[in-house]
């Protein structure tokens, strides 16, 4: 009797570790270059960030279905949105 075909279980522990990994870098890179960016003008800082998050969304879409780059996307995906608002916050201070 041939045992039926299990699917491989998921790697929850190093799949959320990767994810907060990538939350983290995505949300330290938006703000540093936000902030640096809006010292020369601010609308240079929005348009630069709009055109960024446009450029690699293509990318990120591709990778999802990726089963390691798949965690990795989360956590862009969630970075990028918790960036703009830590730099919008850090602007009106």
């Amino acid at each position: 009797m041939i045992a039926p075909l299990r699917a491989p279980s998921t790697p929850w522990s190093t799949g959320l570790t990767l994810t907060g990994f990538a939350l983290v870098v995505t949300v330290v890179t938006i703000v540093a270059f936000g902030l640096e960016l809006g010292r020369v003008h601010p609308l240079l800082a929005v348009i630069v960030n709009l055109v960024a998050a446009a450029g690699i969304t293509p990318t990120l879409w591709w990778w999802r279905r990726v089963p390691v780059w798949r965690w990795i996307v989360a956590g862009v995906a969630a970075g990028v949105p918790v960036g703009w608002i830590v730099l919008l916050g850090a602007t009106t201070f």
